[in-house]
């Protein structure tokens, strides 16, 4: 590689972005979900409820789709086979059995349950209902975004349409 001496301040802001590119090609996978505590799901002011009956076993802060065959609630999933399994259209904020009435939140702030970044992006996990930051997408994955982080605690709900191709 040839750098050409322009001037110092270019050459330093090349050297720093170098650094920095260095530093993010050896910066470790993280490929962990957020970790969630259930009863400290709570939708915030201005949230958008629906009531609605649960497929399978639902935990509070779990990522969901409503299967349409059925009209239940079931955990998303970013590489299921079934593309409507892959495409999370609210989180759960009550916990379910299969059957039982589910409350979940399809948009708005929510209250995650665990520890997010303010202004972190947030998707659909390849782990049943996970939720996990933008970093930890990999191969075989449709990546679709649920939100973005609002503060240390919360995330702004904005379902996005997962990738029609896998990483």
């Amino acid at each position: 590689m040839k750098l050409t001496l322009i001037g110092r301040g270019l050459c330093a802001a090349l050297g720093a972005a170098i650094l920095l590119s260095a530093s993010l090609a050896a910066a470790p996978a993280f490929a962990t979900d957020l970790s969630l505590t259930a009863a400290n799901v709570i939708p915030g002011v201005g949230a958008s409820l629906e009531q609605g009956t649960a497929g399978e076993a639902l935990t509070a802060g779990k990522a969901v789709y409503k299967k349409a065959a059925d009209k239940k609630w079931y955990m998303a999933d970013c590489n299921a086979a079934a593309a409507e399994a892959r495409q999370a259209t609210a989180i759960a904020t009550t916990g379910s059995a299969a059957g039982q009435p589910v409350i979940v939140q399809k948009g708005g702030p929510i209250t995650i349950g665990g520890t997010v970044a303010s202004g972190t992006a947030y998707f659909l996990s390849g782990t049943a209902g996970g939720i996990r930051p933008a970093a930890d997408n990999t191969t075989g994955d449709y990546p679709q975004i649920i939100g973005m982080g609002i503060s240390t605690t919360q995330i702004q709900l904005q379902f996005g349409v997962p990738s029609p191709t896998a990483l």
